[in-house]
């Protein structure tokens, strides 16, 4: 018989792995490799990992600090 922890667990679980689900990876990749934002060259290892990227680490960090300020 499962206690209230078990079907507390289990409703985590399937609530877990439906938004893993809904997590959506773009399919495209950017046929740039400079940096949009500075013109560098975005490091072959992040474009490998991220092929849709189109920003550097660096600008990109810079864009997700001003979306958090935004807020």
């Amino acid at each position: 018989m499962a206690d209230n922890a078990d079907r507390a667990a289990e409703i985590i679980e399937n609530r877990l792995e439906g938004a893993i689900g809904n997590i959506r990876v773009p399919d495209t990749v950017a046929s740039d490799p400079e940096c949009e934002d500075c013109g560098i060259e975005i490091p072959q290892a992040r474009r490998l990992a991220a092929p849709w990227v189109t920003t550097c680490i660096e600008c990109q960090g810079i864009r997700e600090n001003k979306m958090r300020h935004r807020r």
